[in-house]
């Protein structure tokens, strides 16, 4: 091999781990949650996990540890496909069946609630990495008992509201929904499918209706009582950058994990720390719903952030997806110099 072919072999064997470090640190957003009316993780989280205010709060805290809640936006499966009951146990439907998130499935009357009355209602789903998909909402069926273990059977059989890639406005999924008329404490169920994946995300918003506040608990003759809850609150703009820090969320496979965490700490795609991220971007459009309100679009100048500047990944992404992009082009062409060279030295 010539001096010349040795310099260019050893600037690619040098160069390519530089490369492939700046892959595997390469910043990568969450995913989302529902916040008006807003979930119990999103309650928690705006709370604090480190010193929360309410009793459900500290003691789901105290049933899974504080991450869950830095993790709020990925209570997820990642291989979901519209497999939701048949993959998510009843008792715990607000983890997702999730060991991680386990304490959102503890049966009380006194979550942090949001006030809600039956009639047209505008929902919004933050979504830290907006995905395409379709969004069901669910509401629990008269009866319900807060303190018992939330069943499939709780729910009724048909979403009342369902939308397919709502407008996103800033940061936000919105879209219209009718909600049925109920009295006292119930619960909204919502299930976010994506398109472009198998990944699913879950939440569970306790919510009261008969024009009292928030903090009354107890459902009719649901058994539940009445308890005193406080009004749930939706984290800030500012509680999310704070938080980001701490969080383990990542897009590792486009993926979260499945029912089953694995035995080794670690999770399937997603939540075991890895930043990474996709490289196609699209920006999701505006759906229209079956059986309520479309959706009308985005006024301009606002709602949508410019695809490459937020994360507007069908697959997730942000503004790491074009540092991985181009790394992983780099780290492509950087091996094929290093083949074409030891090939041609072969042939000669």
């Amino acid at each position: 091999m010539t001096a010349r072919r040795k310099a260019a072999a050893a600037a690619v064997l040098g160069v390519a781990p530089l490369v492939l470090t700046a892959l595997a640190t390469a910043p990568a957003a969450a995913h989302g949650s529902m916040t008006d009316p807003v979930s119990r993780v999103s309650a928690c989280f705006a709370e604090g996990p480190e010193s929360p205010d309410s009793a459900a709060c500290k003691a789901a805290v105290a049933a899974n540890g504080t991450q869950a809640f830095y993790d709020w936006n990925e209570v997820n499966i990642g291989d979901a496909a519209g497999r939701h009951k048949e993959i998510i146990p009843d008792g715990r439907l607000c983890s997702a069946g999730r060991d991680k998130y386990k304490g959102l499935d503890l049966a009380r009357a006194d979550w942090p609630s949001s006030p809600m009355s039956a009639g047209s209602h505008t929902f919004r789903y933050r979504a830290t990495a907006p995905h395409r998909g379709g969004f069901e909402l669910y509401i629990t069926k008269e009866g319900y008992d807060p303190a018992k273990p939330l069943k499939w059977s709780d729910l009724e059989a048909r979403p009342f509201a369902k939308v397919s890639d709502p407008v996103l406005r800033n940061g936000e999924y919105v879209f219209e929904g009718t909600v049925p008329g109920r009295s006292g404490r119930h619960l909204i169920y919502s299930i976010w499918q994506r398109t472009d994946s198998p990944e699913a995300f879950y939440t569970c918003s306790d919510v009261v209706f008969g024009g009292g506040s928030a903090g009354t608990g107890g459902s009719g003759d649901s058994g539940g009582g009445t308890q005193p809850a406080p009004a749930a609150s939706a984290p800030t703009g500012e509680q999310i950058e704070d938080g980001a820090g701490e969080s383990t969320v990542g897009h590792g496979g486009h993926g979260g994990d499945s029912p089953e965490e694995t035995g080794d700490g670690t999770e399937n795609g997603g939540g075991n720390g890895t930043k990474s991220g996709a490289a196609d971007a699209a920006t999701p459009s505006p759906g229209t719903e079956e059986g309520v309100a479309g959706n009308e679009p985005a006024p301009r100048g606002s709602a949508v952030p410019a695809t490459g500047t937020a994360n507007l990944a069908k697959t997730g992404g942000g503004s790491g997806t074009t540092m991985i992009a181009v790394g992983g082009a780099a780290a492509l062409a950087l091996g094929s110099v290093l083949l074409f060279t030891l090939a041609r030295r072969r042939t000669r």
